[in-house]
């Protein structure tokens, strides 16, 4: 490796001093790595020291108003990282105790720093939900008092506006312990029981709020999911399933999602037919949210029970609605050998003829059986929709080596649909398409009852003659 190649081994051959002065130099006009070298010499005097450094950024940020563009968007963030790895890293093995109280302050910095940044890509976020997961760690050897830890606790999830406390009362379970998790509880019941605060918004973000919210009252649908959400956190924490699954109304059980989150938990402490039996209570009308995972509870929940025969027929009867490969695949691994080829065959013949062409053309092109494929959409071209691009322009790119009639049949769908729907935004995909025709025209024997190249490609000069921005881009 060359001697000029930046990296420690080379830059140590440079000496202590005259590193010292090329780091004074590149930090002249940088108050970033300024700011970045006071912290190491800071730590080198003790964590104390660094402590009171880190506490005098966050400091400074908590009271900053200024907006954060997307200039200075990932200075903000390499700032807000270093001084959370400063008190994850340099001060928390020595002095947890300090690490504990300054990463609270750091993740209450959240909301200010929110305030006066566009996070809409979420990584300023993802810094404040990656420094809470310290408290796992760092909380058992700070050892603060149980039932106080369990009021600051309290405090911080129920003024929660950012979401940056969301699942500290798991991560700090353990820290707190079983006293300080029944204080918890104690002061959640208590909050259960208080008449909500009305807001003091103006009167039609009131009215805007209460429309939104079930009850028609937001202030009281807001504390009874916050009294929910921390009820069961506890519940979770302390293995009490029952205390958990207390929390949904009989509404929240009969939905499919929450029917196979508590089946989940009663499978997992060996209660089999209880599992079923909160499955089999759900509202599965119109088979819609939550859909997916209350299929998989239930099959999980027949193979405990040892009724195979029911799982795979289930399995068959939810494959033969949705097309979903999953279902193929779980039920033929447990077929025989030569019976699993059988019923794959059936599975591909039930999907040529399945009602959405659109559903049976992404399913045989994963599988994948891209002949299949091809023999659907010779034999159902009318059906197929050239406004699904998204599902025909990747499928004739698959098809196109193979079977290229299919993949121009394809092609086709597309371009007439946009050129009768005038849609101009697509004009330069349908001339490419078009040209796509024109490269395979040569390598199809027989159109059979379609038209070939040439005869389309007149149609559409006599149909869209008018169409001139198109036929440019043909051009």
């Amino acid at each position: 490796m060359s001697k000029k190649t930046l990296n420690a081994q080379n830059l140590k051959a440079l000496g202590a001093d005259r590193l010292a002065n090329l780091l004074i130099e590149v930090s002249t006009g940088s108050a970033e790595i300024k700011r970045r070298l006071r912290l190491e010499l800071s730590h080198n005097i003790g964590p104390a020291e660094l402590a009171r450094d880190v506490r005098k950024r966050l400091s400074a940020l908590r009271k900053s108003t200024s907006f954060v563009g997307w200039r200075r968007r990932k200075a903000l963030i390499k700032d807000l990282t270093i001084q959370c790895d400063m008190i994850t890293e340099k001060i928390a093995p020595d002095d947890p105790v300090a690490a504990f109280e300054l990463l609270w302050e750091f993740i209450e910095l959240a909301p200010f720093i929110h305030g006066r940044v566009d996070d809409s890509r979420g990584d300023v976020g993802e810094v404040f939900r990656a420094a809470l997961f310290r408290f796992e760690d760092i909380g058992p050897r700070a050892l603060p008092d149980p039932v106080a830890l369990a009021a600051r606790v309290w405090d911080a999830v129920s003024d929660n506006g950012y979401g940056e406390f969301d699942g500290l009362i798991g991560l700090l379970a353990p820290t707190m312990g079983p006293d300080g998790l029944e204080h918890l509880k104690m002061l959640v019941q208590a909050e259960a029981e208080t008449p909500p605060e009305p807001t003091q918004d103006h009167e039609a973000l009131r009215f805007l709020r209460d429309l939104r919210s079930d009850s028609g009252n937001y202030a009281a649908d807001r504390q009874s999911r916050l009294v929910q959400q921390c009820l069961q956190e506890i519940a979770e924490a302390q293995g009490d399933v029952e205390a958990y699954i207390a929390q949904y109304s009989g509404q929240d059980l009969a939905r499919p999602l929450v029917a196979a989150e508590v089946a989940q938990l009663l499978l997992a402490e060996g209660r089999a037919e209880d599992a079923l039996d909160r499955l089999t209570r759900a509202d599965l009308g119109g088979r819609g949210f939550g859909q997916a995972e209350w299929d998989a509870a239930y099959i999980a929940c027949l193979i405990a029970l040892d009724r195979t025969d029911n799982a795979q027929a289930h399995r068959w009867e939810r494959f033969s609605e949705t097309l979903h490969p999953d279902f193929l695949r779980d039920y033929l691994k447990l077929l025989p050998d030569f019976d699993d080829v059988e019923a794959e065959e059936a599975a591909k013949a039930h999907a040529l003829e399945f009602e959405n062409v659109h559903k049976a053309l992404a399913f045989l092109l994963s599988w994948p059986d891209f002949s299949a494929a091809a023999r659907l959409i010779e034999s159902r071209t009318a059906e197929l929709d050239g406004d699904f691009y998204d599902v025909l322009a990747p499928a004739a790119d698959a098809l196109r080596e193979k079977h290229p009639l299919a993949a121009v049949l394809l092609w086709r769908k597309m371009i007439d649909f946009a050129l009768i729907q005038g849609r101009a935004t697509r004009y330069r995909h349908a001339a490419d398409h078009l040209m796509d025709c024109a490269a395979l025209d040569a390598e199809i024997i027989d159109y059979g009852p379609v038209a070939p190249h040439d005869a389309y490609l007149a149609g559409l000069q006599v149909r869209h003659e008018r169409k001139v921005s198109f036929w440019d881009k043909v051009r």
